[in-house]
């Protein structure tokens, strides 16, 4: 089935941009590995290079930078790790600590990197929730 028709609930309130990245790796995996988990997880991989998972939707990295998003993603496959859910690890203290207000989350001033990471992944988890039960 082509991407555009499987496109997940959060890329559709994302960018054009990040549509289109998620679509065509999406059908470039299918073409080279067929339907299924492996074609999402392929085309999630390349969406996370450039976009970072901010609420309920995709958006383009601080400054247009490239690269993986978190140390799982720089891992060749099968090596295991913890995912960051589309939160850009390796964004600086400022840039989070931004998303983190965006994102309305108490307490954001006194946390450090780390609990700035773990708190915009909650945020992420509970607006994409809420976005899906509407």
């Amino acid at each position: 089935m082509p991407g555009r028709e499987e496109l997940p609930s959060t890329l559709e309130r994302s960018s054009r941009e990040a549509q289109r990245t998620w679509i065509k790796a999406h059908d470039s995996a299918v073409e080279q590995y067929g339907e299924g988990e492996r074609a999402h997880r392929v085309a999630y991989g390349a969406l996370k290079h450039t976009h970072e998972k901010v609420g309920d939707h995709w958006e383009r990295k601080e400054g247009g930078r490239k690269g993986p998003s978190d140390p799982q993603s720089a891992r060749p496959r099968g090596q295991g790790g913890r995912s960051g859910e589309g939160v850009d690890e390796s964004a600086s203290k400022q840039h989070l600590y931004d998303v983190a207000k965006r994102l309305d989350i108490d307490g954001r001033s006194r946390m450090s990197k780390s609990e700035l990471l773990d708190s915009i992944r909650k945020a992420n988890r509970s607006k994409t929730r809420a976005a899906r039960s509407q």
